[in-house]
């Protein structure tokens, strides 16, 4: 039987309730059949590549170390400080330096040689997002034909965006070393089409396959899901019962609006503070009665543009709770840690309005978890930055421009006075699509399309040709 390989920057266990991202999306795929997860421990060492294996029921886990030059290099520098900011359209914070691509390069090889002797003539290889983008290149280079997928798992921008990414040809030329590319969005798809034929003057051979460099690609959206049931099944776990419980004890006569999200410049935070902060100006009923939880989970802390995230999150919830607050009311309850994943559906429920306001975003599934657990009988509202991933599927939720701080401010006032009969019309869209297109179908659309594809000879000498 076909064996799953997964390879990502890190590992998870996909049999802890508590996981969250990669392990929780592919579920089954790794826990049920015998399958390889392989990917960075997470530990620096005094040199890298040293291979650490484990079986955890039918899934083998496979992993390397890295020593501190490659890691800072490969991770903190070329992944984090110049793709990450350059995807999410941020080219202002983007660090490009020539030994940050010299080690993102090495460890993508480093990979490549550490993996190819674990692989099976059969498997399907799935590797996954920004970190790995030249893998599959690194292993066609060293003679492996096994079918190769990628899912990018944040924004791909536009070609304007992209070409000002240094190396950006090298980059982008990589995808073709794959059999199937999966993107979040059509939009993400259709960036990449225009890319392909512009700058690497690629044939369109139909809507989603494209030649070039002796190799035809596949590249789709394939919007991820969460596992509805599963999340929505944590509603009855002690700790969503006791947040539920705390909550309403505590907020009995306030009406909570929630955000969580990692402490990131791409998730818009600081515009949603002052979106709120319009909304108790320009709307004041809203004080003494509408709380804004956020929890803002640490990320990537010793980079200096989080490190001023951070500073700016903190002095505007000084200023909207010092301007607005009183002995028994904080507009902002402001957390910068991180959330136990099975209190959140306890927070979730317990909140009328959620705001998922990124700047830009691959997917968002906190607007999916959102929506997943809310009573069906009296339901909350979502407001979605329409920049995010999640806006093509999510059209029933009230879409922003989280740049636009008086609309968003508007739409938080709608969303916080919604008549029941609208709340109930568009939660029953909303929940109705998020189980339809959940995570176990995300993953069965993949793997069957890259079971699909035609096998094909890796010629090297053409991927590693200018262009």
């Amino acid at each position: 039987m076909t064996r799953l390989v997964v390879v990502s920057n890190r590992v998870g266990d996909p049999r802890k309730a508590a996981a969250g991202g990669l392990a929780v999306a592919l579920g089954d795929a790794l826990s049920g059949t015998d399958s390889l997860w392989f990917g960075w421990s997470g530990q620096v060492a005094a040199a890298s590549g040293e291979l650490k294996q484990r079986q955890l029921g039918r899934l083998q886990v496979a992993t390397i170390d890295l020593d501190q030059a490659d890691h800072d290099g490969y991770y903190l520098g070329h992944a984090n400080q110049a793709l990450w900011p350059s995807f999410h359209s941020r080219l202002d914070l983007a660090a490009f330096e020539s030994g940050f691509i010299e080690a993102y390069e090495r460890v993508n090889r480093l990979f490549a040689r550490k993996l190819a002797p674990l692989l099976r003539p059969d498997d399907l290889v799935w590797v996954h997002d920004y970190h790995l983008i030249p893998l599959a290149e690194e292993l066609r280079r060293i003679g492996c034909t096994q079918r190769i997928g990628f899912f990018l798992h944040i924004p791909l921008p536009a070609p304007s965006l992209l070409t000002a990414i240094p190396g950006h040809e090298k980059l982008m030329r990589s995808l073709f070393a794959y059999d199937l590319v999966g993107l979040q969005s059509s939009s993400d798809a259709e960036h990449f089409a225009r890319y392909a034929r512009t700058e690497l003057n690629a044939d369109a051979l139909g809507e989603d396959r494209f030649a070039a460099f002796g190799r035809e690609v596949r590249v789709r959206a394939y919007p991820i899901g969460i596992d509805v049931g599963a999340f929505r099944s944590l509603l009855a776990q002690r700790e969503s019962q006791e947040t539920m419980q705390m909550l309403r004890q505590q907020y009995a006569k306030r009406r909570l609006l929630v955000g969580v999200d990692r402490l990131d410049y791409s998730k818009g935070l600081p515009q949603r503070f002052r979106a709120f902060r319009e909304l108790l100006a320009n709307y004041p009923e809203n004080r003494m009665s509408a709380t804004l939880i956020q929890v803002a989970s640490p990320t990537r802390e010793s980079v200096l543009a989080y490190e001023d995230i951070r500073h700016e999150l903190e002095g505007l919830a000084g200023e909207i709770n010092g301007t607005y607050g009183e002995l028994d009311w904080m507009p902002i309850r402001y957390m910068h840690r991180t959330f136990a994943r099975r209190r959140l559906p306890g927070l979730y429920r317990m909140a009328r309005v959620a705001l998922v306001t990124p700047l830009r975003d691959g997917m968002n599934l906190v607007a999916k978890e959102y929506i997943a657990v809310q009573d069906e009988a009296d339901p909350g509202v979502l407001v979605l930055s329409r920049f995010a991933g999640a806006a093509e599927q999510l059209r029933e939720a009230l879409l922003v421009n989280p740049y636009d701080v008086p609309a968003t401010a508007q739409a938080i006032q709608r969303a916080l006075h919604m008549p029941l009969a609208e709340r109930l019309e568009r939660h029953a869209a909303l929940l109705a699509r998020i189980t339809r297109d959940d995570a176990a179908r995300w993953r069965r659309n993949f793997l069957d399309d890259l079971r699909a594809a035609r096998t094909q000879s890796p010629p090297v000498h053409v991927l590693s040709a200018s262009v």
